[in-house]
């Protein structure tokens, strides 16, 4: 659905920037053919070209600056969630466990050999806990809500074994 009111949005901008076009080559026309009142019809030539570029602002904001302003809040906030035994991915690749966390650095351990490497939280670029805990979190809430509506797999396979019963009876 919303690719559909993007669509929608799209095409209407493309239609008012193709009659504002049009109406800037009327205006030029109507300029060398005659000499009279020039002002009224310029600014009237204007009001789509205004338009259309009003609805280009708009297009480019939700399309192109509020997605990014989201990406960067999330990317905050997951940098400011961190927490002491958080497994971590940096920006570099470089994939370690949180053992100490400062104001703006964080001290990760990588490897077997135990190394340390101090990091500012900015070059985070995944945490791996987090995100790990927020699948089984979802994965809880998908199995009680199927024990809520009786939908569990004994359940399910109750009847078809009853069934298989019957059949070889036949």
């Amino acid at each position: 659905m919303k690719k559909k009111t993007l669509a929608g949005i799209v095409s209407s901008a493309a239609a008012a920037f193709a009659a504002a076009s049009g109406s800037m080559m009327n205006a030029f026309a109507e300029d060398s053919a005659s000499s009279g009142t020039a002002a009224s019809g310029q600014s009237a030539s204007m009001l789509p070209m205004i338009i259309s570029l009003v609805l280009m602002l708009v297009l480019l904001y939700f399309m192109a600056i509020k997605p990014q302003k989201k990406r960067e809040q999330e990317m905050k906030d997951m940098q400011d969630s961190l927490q002491v035994g958080d497994e971590v991915i940096t920006s570099g690749g470089i994939v370690g466990i949180i053992v100490r966390k400062g104001d703006d650095t964080v001290v990760i351990e990588t490897g077997g050999e135990r190394h340390k490497l101090r990091i500012k939280t900015w070059a985070i670029a995944e945490n791996v806990s987090a995100s790990e805990r927020a699948k089984e979190a979802s994965g809880k809430k998908k199995s009680e809500g199927l024990a809520a509506a009786k939908l569990t797999d004994e359940e399910e396979e109750a009847p078809k074994s009853k069934k298989k019963k019957g059949s070889d009876e036949e």
